[in-house]
């Protein structure tokens, strides 16, 4: 049985998020869906949200799990039994940022491949931040998030779209 572990801050998961998840069950018998519980950035939604909205986008599909976690990625890993991990990539900057995590993460656990999929073309685009601000701005994120994240990112934000 081949275990993936897709990780991220997923502050909120939106459908990008959701769209590489569906197509990593096709490749892997299971994977693991790793919140980090502090990432170097201002968030939105604490862990327990972050965990829970993406167990309610998630609900029906079968063999994946949704776990935090706040040690080093590749420690997590293992600790989950993953010999692989997933990422998407949107465009060329995200290539960069993935390629130094990449070589950093060969480094610490050679025995852990990594997996990137390019994001599906409807998707290029989307960024939890820019979501954010459109949501934040009143702009209408009903495509780009599952319902139960729209309903949360709205009430969270105290907007209307």
């Amino acid at each position: 049985m081949t275990i993936a572990l897709y990780p991220g801050s997923f502050d909120p998961v939106t459908n990008g998020h959701l769209d590489i998840i569906k197509r990593a069950l096709v490749l892997f018998d299971k994977l693991v869906i790793g919140v980090y519980d502090r990432p170097d950035k201002r968030l939105l939604f604490n862990t327990a949200e972050r965990v829970a909205l993406i167990k309610g986008a998630t609900k029906g599909l079968n063999n994946v799990s949704v776990r935090s976690y706040s040690e080093l990625t590749v420690h997590f890993a293992r600790k989950v039994g993953a010999k692989v991990m997933v990422r998407g990539l949107r465009m060329s900057s995200d290539f960069e940022h993935e390629f130094e995590l990449a070589m950093m993460n060969r480094k610490l656990a050679p025995d852990i491949e990594l997996v990137c999929m390019m994001s599906s073309i409807q998707y290029q685009f989307l960024s939890s931040s820019l979501l954010k601000e459109a949501a934040s701005l009143g702009g209408c994120i009903d495509d780009l998030v599952p319902p139960n994240v729209a309903k949360a990112l709205l009430a969270k934000l105290g907007t209307r779209a």
